[in-house]
């Protein structure tokens, strides 16, 4: 035995075997966190499998096979134009609207292709915090200084923590971009629009599917399109197999097996629109995994991201829910500690809340009404918008799987980034506010 090379691994299982030895399982309140742990699993499993991570899978699978490597390399390579990487990067994450776990298979699909460390780390950061539809509730419920201030740190947030990113790590990206310019460059399979619709309308599903109700009595157009989204999601759905049976070589037949099904799940049981949106998902998957071109191709991709983030995901939402509890329960972390520890505006309040808001797992808007409580109990306003901006981009289970694709490294630098921003951010708005 290399103790040199073997006493971590005995460390942690030594660890692990005294934690399971003295567990106070008698206790209630390891009793009441286990069940808190599971119900946020199934929670997630229930509101963000199936609508977002299984497309967000499909599209992460679609960039590795249908977006050529150039292309990325010339977008967001490391040696691209920084004006155009940063505003690709924050554009694209604004445009997505998502949590902080569906982002993920998206980032590594960009990351693996080639995009540059400070572009992809851009993304990574915009993509669940630029949310314009929580940025609006956010004004609407907590108050416009703390909405516009959310915005705009959030925004510049994303530039700045992926130049950061990039000068940190600015070595490896030299040998990164000296590496993307000596490959060539392949020849495009298909028009440039016709690849951009095709991302369109996988993107417009995954938006759609998810859209979130604007809250009672809301009118307008966001609540009009939380009536409409499933219709949206179906249209958009049409749209993308048309394309695949056009561009893609999906013969009509088998484009049939994807859809009959789901259209005749979606006009029996309208009121569980999952089921129509589950047979779509299961039937597209049953017709393209044989498939000996590109289409099998796609779904190899996408199974393979799903095989490695998956467990991660399940594993880091267990232990959230163990510590934190599901949002308005209570884990092994009482919530009044946290309450407690994020009032007034001293620099001990601000950082909690951005180490708090970096652990724990945000569904996209649900950070709105917690805060609202927090708020109500004694949070200052420089904490929350720490929270704000550290929460929505960040949990453990994100954190496990950043690791998984980047390393444990360039993964602490880039949650210190964020949560050192994010609680000089709120000392900064905590100090205007009084």
């Amino acid at each position: 035995m290399n103790w040199r090379r073997d006493w971590w691994p005995l460390a942690l299982i030594a660890a692990v075997f005294l934690g399971f030895y003295f567990l106070p399982v008698a206790s209630p309140l390891v009793t009441s966190s286990i069940g808190e742990a599971l119900a946020l699993a199934q929670w997630y499993a229930r509101e963000h499998v199936l609508t977002c991570l299984v497309p967000a899978f499909f599209i992460a699978g679609a960039i590795a096979v249908f977006v050529s490597k150039a292309s990325v390399m010339r977008y967001l390579g490391a040696g691209a134009n920084k004006v155009l990487a940063y505003g690709v990067a924050s554009v694209s994450g604004s445009i997505l609207a998502v949590c902080s776990c569906t982002v993920l298979p998206l980032f590594a699909g960009i990351y693996r292709m080639g995009a540059g460390l400070g572009p992809a780390s851009a993304f990574l950061y915009s993509g669940p915090a630029i949310n314009v539809l929580a940025i609006i509730l956010t004004a609407r419920v907590l108050g416009v200084q703390l909405g516009v201030a959310r915005a705009v740190g959030a925004v510049l947030f994303s530039i700045v923590i992926g130049l950061a990113m990039h000068f940190i790590f600015r070595r490896e990206e030299e040998a990164k971009a000296s590496a993307q310019a000596s490959l060539p460059v392949p020849e495009a399979v298909r028009p440039l629009w016709q690849t951009a619709l095709y991302f369109a309308a996988m993107i417009a599903i995954l938006v759609f599917a998810n859209w979130g109700s604007p809250g009672v009595g809301s009118g307008g157009f966001w609540q009009l399109m939380y009536e409409t989204k499933w219709w949206l999601t179906a249209a958009a759905a049409l749209a993308l197999t048309a394309m695949l049976m056009g561009w893609f070589g999906l013969r009509w037949y088998k484009a049939v097996v994807a859809v009959v099904p789901a259209a005749i799940l979606a006009l029996l049981w309208p009121q569980y629109p999952a089921l129509a949106f589950s047979a779509a998902v299961l039937g597209l998957s049953v017709v393209i995994a044989p498939d000996k071109s590109e289409l099998g191709e796609w779904f190899s991709e996408s199974w393979g991201l799903a095989r490695q983030i998956m467990p991660l995901l399940f594993a880091g939402v267990l232990v959230a829910g163990l510590l934190l509890g599901q949002p308005g329960g209570r884990g092994l972390i009482p919530p009044e500690w946290i309450s407690a520890a994020v009032g007034g505006n001293g620099f001990g309040a601000n950082l909690f809340a951005a180490v708090a808001g970096a652990l724990m797992y945000f569904a996209t808007l649900t950070e709105v009404p917690i805060l609202e409580g927090l708020l109500a109990n004694g949070m200052g306003q420089g904490p929350a918008l720490a929270l704000l901006l550290a929460g929505p981009a960040l949990s453990l289970p994100n954190m496990l799987v950043i690791a998984g694709v980047m390393g444990w490294k360039k993964t602490g630098v880039f949650v210190a980034l964020v949560v050192v921003m994010a609680t000089i951010s709120g000392i900064i708005f905590g100090s205007f506010m009084g």
